[in-house]
């Protein structure tokens, strides 16, 4: 495959899109975090082949498992690339393993702010240029069946991963660095930001047509400590992008920001400039939406524990969601990512019920 072949094939699905942008939609979008992922049997008949990472790094096999989902479910409006968050640490000079039941592993995390420095930030971007190779192959593949996005964690999310070696309940090391080492811990999440920066403008060169940025931890911050170490980040990240496709003559593409964990920091999001904000389960739309405004897209927000109810269960509950949130600037989404004993017949029953309501 020729990955500078960006002649791709005319987009057939622009609900998302439109969406994100606030235009009129005829239907509803629906996309799911996490849809190319362990609850697929076919995902976990190439992962019986090949380690997680090695899926990542291998464009054709990131291609397939994104393209697998959308083979099953008639109703998706979107594919998102399959990949991690800790590729950036990985590219960073950082080792990370992935271990059946227990998720990334950081043999060698950081346990001194003076092992910053040695983190190889000059040429991280080029070291995750298989993302991009990935991007640009299910861009021709999928034919413009739907739109592609591409993602990246949030600075302090991945800190968080950097410190304590893996994911944790309590955050109890990075916690202790925001107290002990402040002007280490920004130092670090300004290093994250150029890296995220210069990653997702490559994305969208690639072909992305709409990014999201997971800040998966914003559950383990205050009001107050998502303002300071969370926020201003995630703006830099949203203007730096801008520019830099501004200055590379590139096609702007919509912006999603997901924080977990964020719903008392709705207002702050509001103002950090993304088109649309994720919201998860424990968010009222209605108050939401009273929050943000009407210039602004939301995206969410099923419990994914609803997914293992009834298919008639299920689809009362997203008729319910979906007519709560409207069909003006809303993206239905899960409030959280799939999980891996999920019914196949769930995500029927959840797609369905999107495009037929309202």
């Amino acid at each position: 495959m020729n990955f500078t072949n960006k002649n791709f094939p005319a987009l057939k699905n622009d609900r998302l899109l439109r969406a994100a942008r606030g235009q009129e939609v005829d239907k509803v979008p629906v996309w799911v975090m996490r849809q190319a992922g362990r609850y697929l049997p076919e995902f976990q008949e190439v992962r019986a082949k090949h380690d997680f990472f090695t899926v990542c790094r291998t464009p054709e096999l990131a291609c397939e498992v994104t393209l697998q989902p959308l083979r099953r479910y008639d109703h998706l409006d979107a594919s998102i690339i399959f990949s991690d968050i800790l590729v950036i640490p990985q590219a960073l000079g950082m080792t990370v393993e992935m271990h059946p039941g227990k998720g990334p592993v950081f043999p060698n995390p950081l346990n001194d702010p003076m092992e910053i420095d040695g983190l190889k930030e000059d040429g991280a971007v080029s070291r995750l240029l298989y993302v991009g190779d990935a991007i640009t192959l299910t861009r021709h593949k999928i034919e413009g069946k739907v739109p592609l996005i591409g993602f990246t964690g949030a600075p302090f999310t991945l800190m968080g991963y950097m410190i304590e070696g893996g994911g944790s309940q309590n955050m109890q090391k990075t916690k202790e660095w925001l107290t002990k080492f402040p002007k280490d811990v920004h130092k670090l999440l300004s290093l994250l930001t150029r890296v995220i920066i210069d990653y997702l403008v490559m994305q969208v060169d690639s072909g992305a047509q709409l990014l999201q940025v997971f800040e998966s931890s914003a559950d383990h911050l205050t009001r107050e400590m998502f303002a300071e170490v969370s926020a201003p980040y995630l703006k830099e990240i949203r203007d730096g992008v801008r520019k830099q496709i501004e200055e590379k003559k590139l096609e702007q593409v919509p912006m999603t920001v997901f924080a977990k964990g964020g719903g008392h920091s709705l207002d702050v999001q509001a103002t950090l400039g993304y088109e649309t904000l994720g919201l998860d389960w424990t968010v009222d739309p209605v108050e939401a939406r009273k929050i943000v405004g009407d210039n602004i897209t939301l995206q969410g927000n099923l419990d994914p524990q609803d997914l293992y109810k009834t298919p008639e269960e299920i689809r009362q509950l997203t008729l319910d969601m979906v007519r709560k949130f409207g069909k003006t600037r809303y993206v239905a989404n899960l409030g959280h990512g799939i999980t891996p004993q999920t019914p196949l017949e769930s995500m029927t029953a959840f797609t369905d019920a999107v495009h037929e309501a309202l």
